[in-house]
């Protein structure tokens, strides 16, 4: 039974990982050099793990060169490659609970949200880009009758992953998935606080098939892993989950290096939309409640925005309230907690700094806004809500990555639409209303890679994920993440 004790036992015997994985092999940092992983839960050390830099980042680059160039898996057919990553798949949930207690204990989300959607979710979305490699076909051009001219989709080679630490094993999925169903080779840099899942993962990998060196994974600090990546002559492609602030860094190491494709997903200031006509309220303040407070709001497409039609408000935020006092926070490793830790004391202070800030520029907090302490941690935020954000504060224009939502009101479509498409972000939106009308002629005005309708974020396999504006650009999920990681070919047969 997957109660707290059996948690905590588990936990007490969990090892972890604590070198890079290039070649296929475990390897130490060459400068001797570890980082602290903390338990945000606990403020407990977890492992010391090697803190690799610019020498490991190239010796992965090369080993994922040589293997792409050796073809031992971009020259597999189809099948052979489809059979690795199923098995790749059934090993993740086979290894189901030390892959959730790995996220929840170095990141701090409640382990059951890892074990009920972060790790059946990463094994699925291997599962579907493995069925997905071997039927997609190429194209035949319409050209004269003495030309056959032949469209292909061929793999990059090197493919670089710099992954964040709210999903650390979910958004390592995402990349390598349809990098590696693809015939790449791949580097995978995982978030300096959370290595561990992504450390097992290329292990798994290797036990399913995968050969060595298609798969390496590089821990270490941003500035120095993320950066060498970013900055090698030798990456083809580099792909990237996270702060825009480092996305646009991304951006400025290709024009640096080799003008290597950067792909970018990175923040958000997602808004919920609340019309009146909206007929369940109940609803919509479940799920505005969920939107912001799962995952402790570390969520890029987090619905950190509130904009209610003035005549439902006060009716709505009392809804609200009753909600978010199901979100408290409490132990990770408790089956009961709907939230847990956030990420470190830095993203914590940062939480708790919009909060005071919301409060000085005249924003009216409803519910939450003190930091807790649970098991000697103070890394424990209560769901909060401010009311009368105005649509310039800090609150309502930057991302707080945390549980903190931004309410607003609006009388008009007009106004509603206006307010949701004043921010640098256009990542996701939300839109409750129960005219169909409305809810279309909204979604088309709404500059957004995805708007849910009666719903919040939704999100699956089939459909592509991504953003506009300084949300990043390219598409995660979907045949259409293939884009990223292919490249066209046309081949003219002249024919005689």
């Amino acid at each position: 039974m997957l109660n707290l004790s059996y948690w905590q036992e588990r936990a007490a015997r969990q090892g972890f990982i604590a070198q890079a994985i290039i070649d296929g092999r475990q390897i130490a940092a060459r400068s001797g050099m570890t980082l602290d992983v903390l338990n945000p839960a606990t403020n407990q050390i977890l492992a010391k793990v090697a803190a690799c830099d610019e020498a490991e980042a190239d010796h992965a680059v090369r080993a994922a060169r040589r293997s792409f160039e050796q073809g031992v898996w971009a020259h597999q057919s189809p099948l052979e490659r489809k059979r690795v990553l199923l098995r790749l798949a059934e090993l993740i949930l086979e290894h189901r609970e030390e892959l959730a207690l790995l996220d929840s204990m170095s990141m701090g989300k409640p382990v059951m949200d890892a074990w009920n959607v972060d790790v059946p979710g990463a094994a699925h979305v291997f599962s579907w880009y493995a069925e997905s490699l071997d039927k997609l076909y190429g194209q035949t051009a319409p050209t004269a009758q003495n030309v056959v001219a032949t469209v292909t989709r061929m793999p990059l080679g090197v493919v670089a992953a710099v992954v964040p630490w709210n999903f650390p094993l979910d958004m390592a999925a995402w990349k390598l998935a349809p990098a590696l169903a693809a015939g790449n080779s791949v580097v995978l840099k995982p978030a300096e606080q959370s290595p561990f899942s992504a450390l097992r993962l290329a292990e798994l990998a290797l036990e399913a098939g995968l050969p060595a060196g298609v798969l390496n994974v590089v821990p270490g600090l941003g500035d120095r892993v993320g950066k060498a990546l970013g900055l090698h002559n030798d990456v083809d492609c580099l792909v990237f989950t996270g702060s825009t602030r480092v996305g646009k860094a991304f951006m400025q190491y290709s024009a640096e290096s080799n003008l290597k494709q950067v792909w970018l997903e990175c923040g958000g200031k997602s808004p919920s939309l609340i019309f009146a006509d909206c007929q369940d309220l109940n609803l919509a303040a479940e799920k505005a409640a969920f939107a912001i407070f799962y995952n402790q709001g570390e969520v890029c497409s987090a619905n950190s925005r509130l904009l209610v039609q003035r005549s439902i408000h006060d009716e709505f935020v009392e809804r609200l309230i009753a909600q978010a006092a199901h979100w408290q926070p409490g132990d990770p490793l408790d089956p009961q907690s709907r939230a847990g830790a956030l990420v470190d004391a830095r993203q914590t202070q940062r939480v708790m700094g919009f909060i005071e800030g919301a409060r000085q520029d005249g924003a009216h907090l409803v519910h939450g806004g003190q930091r807790l302490n649970i098991n000697g941690s103070s890394n424990f935020v209560q769901p909060t809500l401010f009311t009368q954000v105005g649509s310039e504060m800090r609150l309502a224009q930057e991302e707080v990555f945390g549980p903190v939502l931004a309410i607003s009101t609006f009388d008009h479509e007009d106004d509603a639409v206006r307010m949701a498409n004043n921010s640098i972000y256009g990542l996701a939106a939300s839109v409750w209303s129960d005219d169909l009308n409305r809810a279309h002629r909204v979604a088309q005005r709404l500059n957004v890679g995805t708007v849910s309708i009666n719903t919040v974020d939704a999100l699956d396999v089939s459909v592509p994920f991504g953003g506009s504006k300084q949300s990043g650009f390219g598409r995660d999920l979907s045949l259409h993440s293939f884009d990223k990681y292919t490249q066209l070919k046309t081949t003219w047969i002249q024919l005689r």
